[in-house]
C-alpha cells in the first residue's frame, strides 16, 4: 500500500477544508437534512481526479466525519455510518475516470451517484417511515428527496465546470496537484 506524498495530503486537506466552507453556503436546504451547496462535492471529486479513488475515497471520508461534527443529523449509528463516511467518500469513486478523456464530468456523476445510492439507502431503511405522509412506498420517497438535492447541485456543478475559465482554472490546479507545472 502506497503512502500519500506530502503535496497529496496538503492538496486534500484543502479540498476538505473547501469543501466544509463551500457546503455552508446553502442555496436551499430541505427539512430532514440534505441541501443544494456551492459546489462542496466537486472539492472531494477532485481529489479522486487528481490522486486515484484512494486518496478521493480518503477525502471524501474524512469530509464526511467533518459534516458529522459540524452538522450531526441522525438517529442510529448504522445511520450515521452509511450517510456520513460511506455517503461522502463514495464521492472519491471518481478516480475510477482519473485517465479518460472527459473524466471530471464523467468521476463526478460517478461520485455523486455513489453518494446518492448510500443516501437512497439510508433513507430507504432509516427515514423511510416519513414516506406515507407522502403516500409514497418508502424506496420511492427516499429516491425522490435524495435525488432532488443531490441532481441540482450535480446540475449546478456540471453548468460551472463546463465554463472556459473555469476549465482553464481547474487544468491548472490539476498541474500544480500534479507537480506538473
Amino acid at each position: 500500500m502506497r503512502n500519500f506524498s506530502t503535496r497529496q495530503l496538503v492538496f486534500s486537506a484543502a479540498a476538505v477544508a473547501l469543501a466544509m466552507v463551500t457546503s455552508m453556503v446553502k442555496l436551499f436546504t430541505l427539512p430532514m437534512g440534505g441541501s443544494v451547496t456551492l459546489l462542496s462535492m466537486l472539492f472531494i471529486v477532485l481529489i479522486g481526479q487528481w490522486y486515484g479513488i484512494k486518496a478521493g475515497v480518503s477525502a471524501g471520508v474524512a469530509y464526511g466525519l467533518l459534516q458529522f461534527a459540524i452538522e450531526p443529523y441522525f438517529f442510529t449509528i448504522p445511520q450515521v455510518i452509511v450517510d456520513y463516511p460511506l455517503a461522502f467518500g463514495a464521492l472519491g469513486l471518481s478516480g475510477f475516470f482519473q485517465k479518460k478523456g472527459n473524466g471530471l464530468m464523467a468521476g463526478y456523476l460517478a461520485g455523486v451517484s455513489g453518494r446518492l445510492a448510500f443516501s437512497f439507502l439510508s433513507g430507504w431503511i432509516f427515514f423511510g417511515y416519513y414516506a406515507a405522509d407522502y403516500g409514497m412506498s418508502a424506496p420511492l420517497y427516499s429516491l425522490a428527496y435524495n435525488g432532488s438535492y443531490l441532481a441540482a447541485e450535480a446540475a449546478v456543478t456540471l453548468a460551472v465546470i463546463s465554463l472556459p475559465p473555469v476549465k482553464k482554472a481547474l487544468e491548472h490546479m490539476k498541474a500544480l496537484a500534479l507537480g506538473a507545472r
